[in-house]
């Protein structure tokens, strides 16, 4: 790696460390008040624990806020999001307070504040070999395609606007990519793909 891009590349990571650990004191209160009323409403576990891909496709456990109930069909199946995401969940998705935890990932060095989102480990053998290259850098909080339609975006769109990303990357980009977070989470735009909860799953093909 040229001198060029470490320099840039260790400036990132040093916003990414102070910005995480001020972040992490600053909300402490509100990361309490939360994790009391997830506790009050859904019991425990407080957190979302799942293991995701990283840098260059190493698997890591990412740490979000529990948004859903653990509820299961006869056959032991669990219900679809829809039928398990609560009250709480939806308020906590729909003004993104569930991603707080990440900020720990952040500070681990696991994440970095922008970069592509981390999906999950049962995606890796469903990539093509241009998509895959989402994992030559780390994934974000936030990202290029999470300001371009976040999950009201086909996989087909995600996979590209990531792809920009990881082609076009500056910390100028970095920095317009944050600025418009801000208004999207104001705004709650692109919080469900049309006709689910969330986002359906990515199964290999890129036109869903």
């Amino acid at each position: 790696m040229d001198l060029k891009r470490k320099v840039p590349l260790a400036i990132k990571r040093l916003i990414d460390v102070v910005g995480a650990a001020l972040g992490i004191v600053l909300l402490l209160p509100v990361l309490i008040v939360i994790a009391f009323f997830i506790w009050l409403k859904m019991g425990f576990p407080i957190f979302f624990k799942q293991e995701r891909v990283g840098y260059c496709g190493r698997p890591f456990v990412i740490y979000k806020f529990r948004t859903m109930m653990e509820k299961y069909d006869a056959n032991g199946n669990l219900l679809p999001d829809e039928e398990r995401l609560t009250p709480l969940g939806r308020f906590l998705r729909r003004t993104s307070l569930d991603e707080l935890p990440e900020l720990f990932n952040i500070l681990k060095g696991d994440m970095s504040f922008v970069g592509p989102r981390p999906l999950p480990v049962e995606y890796l053998g469903r990539y093509t070999t241009e998509q895959f290259r989402r994992h030559s850098v780390k994934p974000g909080l936030t990202g290029w395609a999470q300001v371009n339609g976040r999950n009201a975006i086909t996989w087909d769109k995600k996979f590209k606007y990531d792809l920009w990303y990881v082609d076009n990357w500056n910390l100028l980009l970095d920095f317009k990519i944050l600025l418009l977070t801000i208004v999207r989470v104001i705004t709650g735009e692109g919080i469900n793909h049309e006709g689910y909860s969330t986002m359906p799953e990515f199964k290999g093909d890129v036109t869903d």
